[in-house]
């Protein structure tokens, strides 16, 4: 029984049917001229033109962006508890309420798994995944959907992911190694990375990987030694826009001001396209683009899409070639609370294909193939984390509920100030709400995993909470403060639960420490 709505594609009412989401009518008009589309002054979009970012700094080199930079509206940030909503809107499909006020997802008690596999304890509904690649696929017809392998990865959703048709997008050798090492095709993988490493390159290559994102005008050269003779290596060129889009200042990756990508205003980008086409071991088939994490709306895609489109008709008009392919990367947003907005990705699909038709018309240019890079609209609200509460500290005006997991098992909070909605489970209670702060085990005074949540006003030691949207950077940016180890990973599916990755012992921990 489904108990929420599934961001992507619109509401189901009934659970797994395999039917096609309603199809979004778009509205259009005449395609606009070629030499509005190369203009950054006034980008058109399908909700107006685009508020001014303010002039760019002059720049010099070939193919310097001409005029101000698009800069995407964002919402102001939520203040206080989020609108009323369906409690479960944010768990996973499966997710059924079941007597004592326990929650089963896949089929499964959530207290049966805390009993069996102990706590913290992440949970990941396979159904879930599954479903929201498909929903991808649905919504994304004749587009190459790489799953980032970034938000997380283990053997079993290497399996699943090639089983349900997407390609993988990976950071690392060793997310790269993993999953070639399980079967998956490393023609279907793309490398990213801002500062790759050597072995990262010598791997990549090694094991014929699809796609190497070009980050940076020295990775050019570097890569181009590595590649061996008489053969070539697909690239893409990644671009920065000059758009601010994502949920928090850390995951807005589309500006000039941090670590990612080659930028338009400056000429770096422009540059850096002049010299791969230059070198006869590298085959630039692309660009490549990715505005940031936690987007919640359309427009910056689309503004991301005109832009790159201007590019694309000055790179034919510099260089006579045309690139077959584009890739808008990832960062859709997902609610980790009831009531807090999600991007509609049936939407999404539908106005960038229409975006990118009309544009490239407009330009004169055959539509290049589209690629897109989920990860957290996959992976997050497919899991939940189960803690155990350790205690419950009254200091004034503030309760403190603490558990046996904390930053170490989920850093977001302490990063990004990310709010979550825990959840008393198995023991019924009618006690009012209150508020209160639930706080992890670790000595620091920053580890809070839910500053402002609302739980029965009698939680007690030894209860259980579990936390929706906790399927995507939590294992994966997990680490090892205070040598306390990793929690385990327990797969759910049709009444039945297995252990993906085990608990991280301290057995584990000190086999490392070699000695004095």
């Amino acid at each position: 029984m489904s108990h929420r709505t599934l961001p992507q594609p619109p509401r189901r009412t009934t659970r797994r049917t395999g039917a096609p989401p309603p199809a979004t009518t778009v509205a259009t008009s005449a395609p606009p001229a070629a030499d509005q589309l190369l203009s950054a002054t006034a980008p058109l979009s399908a909700e107006g033109p685009l508020p001014d970012a303010g002039e760019p700094p002059s720049a010099e080199g070939p193919l310097s962006a001409e005029g101000p930079l698009p800069a995407a509206e964002e919402p102001p940030p939520v203040e206080g508890p989020p609108p009323a909503a369906e409690p479960l809107s944010v768990w996973p499909g499966s997710t059924a309420p079941l007597a004592h006020d326990d929650l089963a997802v896949g089929g499964v008690p959530l207290t049966e798994v805390a009993g069996r596999f102990g706590t913290p304890a992440y949970v990941l509904d396979e159904a879930e995944v599954r479903h929201r690649c498909r929903a991808y696929l649905r919504a994304f017809p004749g587009t190459d959907v790489f799953y980032a392998a970034k938000a997380f990865l283990c053997r079993a959703m290497v399996h699943w992911v090639q089983e349900e048709g997407l390609g993988l997008d990976v950071c690392s050798a060793g997310e790269l190694e993993l999953a070639v090492a399980n079967g998956f095709p490393p023609a279907r993988i793309v490398l990213h990375g801002n500062a790759k490493s050597p072995a990262d390159l010598r791997a990549a290559l090694r094991l014929g990987v699809g796609r190497i994102v070009i980050d940076s005008s020295s990775e050019i050269a570097r890569l181009a030694a590595t590649v061996p003779a008489g053969s070539r290596q697909k690239v893409l060129i990644r671009v920065v826009p000059g758009i601010a889009a994502g949920g928090h200042a850390k995951i807005r990756t589309g500006t000039d001001d941090q670590k990612f990508g080659l930028s338009l205003a400056d000429g770096s980008a422009q540059h850096a396209i002049t010299r791969a086409l230059s070198q006869p071991r590298l085959e630039l088939v692309g660009l490549h683009c990715h505005l940031g994490s936690q987007i919640t709306t359309v427009k910056p895609y689309l503004a991301a899409v005109r832009r790159l489109i201007g590019l694309l008709a000055r790179i034919r008009e510099q260089h006579g070639i045309t690139l077959p392919e584009l890739d808008l990367g990832g960062g859709h947003g997902v609610a980790y609370r009831p009531g807090e907005p999600t991007l509609d990705l049936a939407s999404l699909g539908d106005r960038l294909r229409a975006e990118l038709t009309s544009g490239c018309a407009a330009a004169g240019l055959p539509v290049p193939r589209l690629a897109i890079e989920p990860g957290r609209a996959i992976a997050g609200p497919a899991g939940v984390v189960l803690y155990r509460v350790l205690s419950v500290k009254r200091t004034g005006a503030h309760t403190f509920v603490a558990v046996d997991g904390g930053m170490s098992d989920n850093p977001r909070p302490a990063l990004y100030g990310v709010r979550y909605a825990p959840r008393l489970i198995g023991r019924r209670t009618s006690a009012a709400p209150e508020p209160v702060t639930v706080v992890g085990r670790h000595c620091e005074a920053g580890d809070v995993l839910a500053a402002d949540a609302r739980l029965p006003g009698d939680i007690r030691p030894g209860d259980l909470l579990a936390v929706p949207v906790a399927g995507a950077y939590h294992l994966s940016m997990a680490s090892g403060y205070n040598l306390v180890g990793r929690p385990p990973v327990i797969a759910v599916a049709e009444g039945h639960a297995r252990l993906l990755v085990r608990r991280e012992s301290l057995a584990d921990i000190q086999e490392r420490d070699i000695g004095l």
